[in-house]
């Protein structure tokens, strides 16, 4: 068995029969295993296993590198399809002093206007843990002055000694 995608090939194929297929679309019908491996032979192809848990397995006569070749390349592709979500995290405490907000509040406005999420998180020291609702005031104090060009992903949730909200840019 082939390491890829546990693909088999060739005389990897343990089936007696086979339901075999061209690579051009030709139907070959059910054959013995031996039989589609010379007609394989004689293309100078494989015989790869694309059914196995059909009565017969379905086999397909085809270039296999060629295959795996375009396989990989459609990955590719999708990777570069796929948008990777930046995610910037402003941490901040109980204690923090007005200016800092209004500061941190800037900044958070940039990476929103960048397409960027950002994840706001209080830090609740020692007796602050008693009264964690200190840090979901405060959560709520920055929503204010970012609502208008942020969604709130939900609302300030406590998870171990930090309070945390995700805020991601508002869609146009």
């Amino acid at each position: 068995m082939s390491k890829e995608n546990d693909v088999m090939l060739n005389e990897d194929i343990r089936a007696r029969e086979v339901r075999c297929v061209g690579d051009d679309g030709t139907v070959y019908g059910v054959i013995s295993k031996d039989e589609a491996l010379s007609i394989a032979e004689k293309m100078g192809l494989d015989l790869v296993l694309i059914a196995p848990d059909a009565k017969p397995p379905v086999c397909k006569i085809m270039d296999y590198g060629k295959y795996r070749y375009q396989q990989e390349k459609k990955q590719k592709e999708a990777k570069k399809k796929q948008k990777v979500i930046d995610i910037k995290e402003i941490k901040l405490s109980v204690k923090i002093a007005q200016n800092d907000i209004n500061y941190k509040v800037k900044h958070a406005l940039e990476f929103l206007q960048d397409g960027k999420h950002v994840k706001f998180r209080v830090f609740l020291k020692g007796r602050e843990m008693n009264s964690p609702e200190i840090g979901v005031a405060l959560l709520e104090k920055i929503w204010e002055g970012i609502q208008d060009v942020a969604d709130r992903d939900k609302e300030p949730l406590l998870e171990g000694r930090y309070i945390n909200m995700l805020v991601t840019p508002k869609k146009a």
